[in-house]
């Protein structure tokens, strides 16, 4: 009896669906993904080499009185909560790190009280410089 066997299984794996899935996947990460926005100017300069993970960033300019927390523009009064309401919104509280980005001429008093704020909080505050030439 002449049977046909059935049809071979082919062994060949399709690509197109993984990279649609992959795509999908890069667009949500785009778009669920919040982008630390610092203003460009004068950092104080710095021999270190430390890398840190930043978590919250303060942006301190030398001629205004406000301070700016994630892009938000407080007065400074307002630091010591303003932190508080930032870290509940932090994953990992324990790993919470305060980037402050103070300009060149900034009084270190401004940069001290965030630090104490942060240390109220028993966050880490470290304070972010440009490398020298």
């Amino acid at each position: 009896m002449g049977l046909k066997r059935g049809s071979k299984v082919n062994a060949e794996f399709n690509m197109s669906s993984l990279t649609d899935i992959i795509f999908l996947l890069l667009i949500f990460f785009m778009l669920t993904s919040n982008f630390v926005q610092i203003k460009p100017f004068e950092l104080p300069k710095s021999d270190s080499q430390t890398v840190a993970p930043t978590n919250i960033t303060v942006q301190l300019e030398n001629n205004e009185t406000d301070v700016t927390l994630n892009n938000i523009t407080i007065p400074e009064s307002q630091v010591g909560r303003a932190l508080g309401d930032a870290l509940a919104q932090v994953k990992e509280e324990e790993q919470a790190t305060v980037t402050i980005v103070a300009e060149v001429g900034v009084p270190f008093s401004r940069v001290q009280k965030v630090m104490e704020a942060a240390n109220k909080l028993k966050m880490r505050a470290i304070i972010a410089t440009q490398p020298t030439s």
